[in-house]
């Protein structure tokens, strides 16, 4: 039973990180630098993330835009611990995304968007093959009412199907994000792969709380044998939350720092059917995240 619930967990937070780099596209987001950083309790193991991201929209005509974009994730893992196999090639991770999307206004309050994203997500170690490729897609509804006057706690509703080839799943899967401006301090947003709840110091200084999933999966180019099974691949799913800081330098530009505790945390090589082949150290830690972004 602990099995299968681990296991519903893990094809949960995959799910769910197949949409966000979708999500962020459509919700307005143009560049982005980060850096994670998960010291491991109790362990010598460390992870962190490198991010850069950049989209770039093309008005078509009216308020139609195709936008084209693209993120890189440099993962770094330093596996101190002691291993029965050679953890050398695990050391750098690299997930890259190519994007081509298409919004459209379909009526005066909501907007269509489409987006197909290409990915390598792999060790790199030696050269590229098919094992390396994956690829991700959505179709999103977005009704954005946060500028509007003529109601009192203003709103952003996204619906959606997504498609994540990682997963396994051969069929899309619903995506659903609500946000909602309670009054000038406070609002609140529910949905995957995160949710907050925000204290307006004013329009520049922003505190949160929050809760979401974070992490990655990638194919290993020089298969590992673990214990006579043979690992193709390696994912990191986590759940966690914690307090969060934002601060506006201007409208557009904004800097923001999380820092929180891991709750849940699966790490684990993966054999070509993406069954569990070895637990990595899975000790839950403390989790940092800070970054710049350029939106709308």
């Amino acid at each position: 039973m602990i099995l299968r619930l681990s296991k519903c967990y893990t094809l949960l937070v995959l799910l769910t990180l197949g949409c966000i780099h979708l999500a962020q596209a459509q919700l307005t987001d143009l560049a982005r630098l980060e850096y994670s950083f998960i010291p491991s309790s109790k362990s010598e193991d460390q992870y962190t993330r490198l991010r850069a991201s950049l989209n770039y929209p093309i008005k078509i005509k009216n308020k139609d835009y195709l936008i084209i974009g693209g993120e890189y994730n440099r993962i770094l893992l330093n596996l101190e611990d002691e291993y029965s196999f050679n953890t050398h090639q695990l050391k750098k991770l690299h997930v890259i995304d190519f994007s081509l999307g298409y919004t459209f206004k379909t009526s005066e309050q909501w907007r269509l968007g489409i987006q197909i994203t290409p990915r390598i997500a792999s060790t790199l170690t030696s050269k590229l093959t098919t094992d390396d490729m994956f690829l991700n897609g959505g179709v999103f509804a977005i009704k954005d009412r946060r500028d509007a006057k003529d109601i009192d706690k203003p709103y952003r509703l996204v619906l959606g199907l997504t498609y994540n080839s990682t997963t396994g799943v051969p069929f899309p899967l619903p995506f659903v994000s609500y946000f909602r401006r309670v009054n000038e301090k406070w609002s609140y947003s529910i949905g995957v792969p995160k949710s907050n709840v925000k204290y307006f110091f004013n329009e520049k200084s922003i505190l949160q709380t929050f809760a979401g999933l974070d992490g990655y999966f990638a194919n290993i180019q020089q298969p590992i044998t673990v214990n006579e099974q043979v690992a193709d691949n390696i994912s990191l799913s986590v759940a966690l939350g914690g307090l969060g800081y934002e601060y506006c330098f201007t409208k557009h530009l904004i800097a923001y720092s999380y820092i929180g505790y891991t709750f849940l945390l699966s790490n684990h090589l993966r054999d070509d059917n993406r069954d569990n082949v070895y637990k990595l150290n899975d000790l839950n830690a403390f989790y940092f995240r800070s970054g710049i972004k350029f939106k709308i």
